[in-house]
Parts: structure tokens; C-alpha cells; sequence
């Protein structure tokens, strides 16, 4: 009786190592892809992540204020302040027109303020810039503040103006650390410029401004972002009143569409 030939195993030997190196292959090039495209996306998130918190980081809204109401009284203990009004409308008012007479004179020589331009200066208190403006001649000007101090300035709130849409050619303030919604104050001015009119704004970027201020701003990255309506057209160094930076934004003529 003859006894029956089992198959070498060296063929399945060969087929299971050959699956095996197949499996292992399949694994890391799909691992590899998994990776690839993790670190793809961590890369996109954090970079976005980045770009997003920058202007957060740089610009803090200083704590403290349980209410509106409550902002706006400190605002009004400043503004209101008797020693203070006397020194904006005695002491300073000469000093401070001069100084913001040379500001916008520069800009009308720049092309970026005319006499004919509709102005409006933001928190203007008792109304140098304003002021300064009829002097250089843009005689269609006017400020606004919490506290009204006629013929100069009317009673507003830079978080919401009371003015229509579109109806500045330009707007100055330097004021800016103040608002205790930054994106609302940027906002009305974007309403309230005409396309193609000019934003100037006086700010606080080295030193911090003083205890009244509802935020600290550290870059113009903020600013950038929250003009959206705006391009920016120029950012330099001044000396105005312990403010160190001026930034000048133009509303652009036509919204674009995403």
C-alpha cells in the first residue's frame, strides 16, 4: 500500500508571506495618508485659528463694567468732570487747535481731507477738532460726545450715531480706546462714511492709555479686521496728545460679494 504525498508547505509559506507584506504595505501607505492629512488639517486650523485670534489677542476689552449704563456713567465722570472742562476750554483750547490744525492741514495736502469734505470727529468733547477743522477751512463740521458742548458739539454716542447711512466724507477720532464695543464703533463709522470717504484714527499703541478706557489695543491687526468695509491706507508715527500712532482707513466704493 502505497502511502499518499502531502504538499510542500513551501508554496503556502510563500502566498501567506506575500499577503502579509501586501497587508502591511496597504496599512502604512493608508496610516501615511491619515497622517499626512491630519497634520494638513492642524496646520489649516491653526493657521486660521491664528489669524482669527490675532486681533482678540491684541485688542482687550478691559473688565469691570456690569452694565451699559454703568460704562457709560464712568464715561460721564471724565466728561463731566469740572476741573477737566475748564482746562479743554481754557488752557488746552489754543494749544490743541494748533496741534489738530496741523494734523488736517497735512491731510488736505495729501488729498485726503477737502474743504468741501462733510466731517464729523468722533468724541470730541468740547470741540478743538472741530474747531480746528473750520479753521483750515472744511466749515461743514461737527463733533458729537455724551455731553453736548454747542455750537461744536452735539450729544451722541459713537455706539450708535444717530445720523443716516453714507452721510460723512470724513471722520476723525482719538478716541478709539473708549469704546467698549470696538466692532460697534467701527461699525457706525463704516455706515456713516460715504464710499470713498476717510477714517482717521489717533491711538494709543506703545503706552496704555489712561483708567477711563474700556480697552488696550497692541497692533493695528484689530483694526485691519474690523474694518471690513475699508482698505487701509497708511499707518505712521505722530505726537498727539499722548497718542503715538495715526491710522487711515478709505471705505472702499463698492461692497464686495463674496
Amino acid at each position: 500500500m502505497k502511502t499518499a504525498k502531502t504538499k510542500p508547505p513551501l508554496l503556502k509559506h510563500y502566498f501567506l508571506t506575500f499577503a502579509s507584506l501586501s497587508f502591511l504595505i496597504l496599512f502604512f501607505c493608508f496610516s501615511n495618508q491619515r497622517r499626512h492629512s491630519l497634520t494638513s488639517f492642524l496646520t489649516t486650523t491653526a493657521a486660521t485659528t491664528h489669524s482669527s485670534s490675532a486681533s482678540e489677542v491684541d485688542l482687550k476689552i478691559r473688565p469691570g463694567y456690569t452694565s451699559y449704563d454703568a460704562y457709560i456713567q464712568r464715561q460721564l465722570n471724565k466728561t463731566l468732570n469740572p476741573k477737566l472742562r475748564k482746562i479743554w476750554m481754557t488752557r488746552d483750547w489754543d494749544r490743541k487747535i494748533h496741534v489738530f490744525s496741523n494734523f488736517f492741514r497735512e491731510l488736505q495736502l495729501q488729498n485726503l481731507l477737502s474743504n468741501s469734505s462733510k466731517s464729523l470727529c468722533i468724541g470730541a468733547r468740547v470741540g478743538q477738532e472741530v474747531e480746528a477743522l473750520k479753521r483750515v477751512g472744511v466749515s461743514d463740521s461737527v463733533g458729537i460726545d455724551l455731553v453736548p458742548s454747542p455750537p461744536l458739539v452735539l450729544k451722541g454716542d459713537f455706539h450708535n450715531q444717530t445720523f443716516d447711512n453714507e452721510t460723512f466724507d470724513f471722520e476723525f477720532s482719538n478716541v478709539f480706546d473708549h469704546a467698549l464695543y470696538p466692532r460697534k464703533f467701527v461699525g457706525e463709522i463704516e455706515r456713516t462714511l460715504k464710499p470713498d470717504g476717510v477714517c482717521v484714527l489717533h491711538l494709543a499703541l506703545s503706552t496704555r492709555a489712561d483708567k477711563f478706557s474700556a480697552n488696550d489695543l497692541y497692533s493695528v491687526k484689530p483694526l485691519i479686521h474690523l474694518f471690513q468695509r475699508s482698505q487701509l491706507v497708511r499707518v505712521r508715527k505722530v505726537d498727539g496728545f499722548g497718542l503715538d500712532t495715526e491710522v487711515i482707513f478709505r471705505k472702499k466704493k463698492t461692497t464686495q460679494r463674496s
